[in-house]
């Protein structure tokens, strides 16, 4: 029992968030999976490469035999086990593999002489990965609305809840700053294309354009796709302009207020101020040549004064004292800077609200 390996097959697989047990060695996982996908290898990153190396050497008939040697047994058992509960938790799911062959097979065999009958996916982790790429280079053609404007005047919100909206940041797990990181781990980059192409894929029968921020080529250690990038080079672009009171609140709540909760949430007390203390300070020090080193220091000396004062009182606006000196002096020309040379693509400005009820405007028309 296979898919056919249709462009629309697999298009609806990926929409539909359809389970997939991934049948790949954990090192092939780890360099690009599908958002649905449950790593349950065959074989793990030894036997993997023990096999192709006698594949090299003695060719395939020996290599088949010296896997199913390593796969045996109580480890074959166990295996065998995985594999039913994930097929018991996900019925309407898949087997895949790198290509759709031998792995999966062999996999889709045993069950199959376990009572259970799984269809697998002809073409495997490859067919699906070319699936995304394609959408992307597709996609990434239609009309695109950028959001820009300085740090903290809530870009990623906006973007966030419009439903035409795709979060580049979001997906990436970063924000894009120095600063930028959270607590999640950002994806490998062919992961994270895969998740920007579902999200396109997803969204892609209700609009015909989309609105992003105005990014940079990466977010993090995420690089955005050549076509996407080429796309939003000339893409049309709203400015937010808000209060700098307001901006400071907003990254007061996010930065500060925010990420304080969620380093102690996931770590306690002690080692989540240490992890949060630890976070500032890396952002800080990320972008300490473009400050200069006397600055640099400058502004780390009120940066230490401002968490002491934090733990003492859990009261955050200390950071002020570093943030705005940072926003005036760093962030805000070089992102001014920046936009300077787009001039002639910005098509409105304003507030939050301003910008929020111009796009919803342009959404209807």
């Amino acid at each position: 029992m296979e898919l056919i390996p249709s462009h629309q097959n697999i298009c609806q697989i990926l929409i539909s968030d359809t389970p997939l047990i991934d049948v790949r060695a954990p090192i092939e996982f780890q360099q690009g999976a599908m958002p649905t996908a449950i790593n349950l290898p065959l074989m793990n990153n030894e036997e993997r490469a023990a096999v192709g190396t006698c594949y090299k050497q003695h060719g395939s008939h020996k290599a088949v035999e010296l896997g199913h040697q390593l796969v045996s047994g109580e480890i074959k058992a166990s295996r065998i086990a995985a594999w039913q509960a994930a097929c018991q938790q996900f019925p309407n799911g898949f087997i895949c593999c790198a290509r759709g062959g031998m792995r999966s097979h062999i996999v889709q065999a045993w069950l199959k002489e376990s009572g259970i009958d799984y269809p697998l996916i002809s073409g495997g982790y490859k067919a699906l990965r070319q699936t995304t790429i394609d959408a992307i280079n597709q996609l990434s053609q239609r009309p695109t609305i950028l959001i820009g404007g300085c740090t903290g005047n809530g870009k990623t919100a906006l973007v966030h809840n419009l439903a035409n909206g795709i979060d580049l940041e979001g997906l990436a797990h970063h924000r894009g700053s120095s600063f930028g990181r959270t607590l999640q781990e950002q994806f490998p980059q062919a992961t994270f294309e895969n998740h920007l192409a579902i999200e396109m894929l997803k969204k892609a029968p209700n609009h015909t354009r989309w609105v992003l921020e105005d990014e940079g080529r990466t977010i993090g250690t995420n690089s955005l796709p050549v076509t996407l990038r080429a796309q939003m080079e000339k893409a049309t672009i709203a400015v937010i302009d808000d209060p700098f009171e307001l901006r400071l609140e907003r990254l007061k709540h996010e930065y500060f207020d925010q990420m304080t909760d969620n380093f102690i949430g996931a770590y306690g007390e002690e080692m989540g101020w240490h992890h949060y203390s630890e976070y500032l300070h890396h952002g800080l020090f990320a972008i300490r040549k473009r400050l200069g080193s006397r600055r640099a220091s400058e502004l780390t000396a009120l940066l230490d004064a401002a968490l002491v004062h934090q733990r003492a009182t859990g009261e955050t606006r200390a950071h002020f004292s570093w943030l705005c000196p940072l926003l005036n002096e760093y962030y805000d020309p070089m992102y001014r800077y920046q936009l300077s040379h787009k001039q002639n693509r910005i098509v409105f400005q304003g507030t939050y609200q301003e910008v929020e009820q111009w796009l919803n405007t342009v959404n209807q028309c």
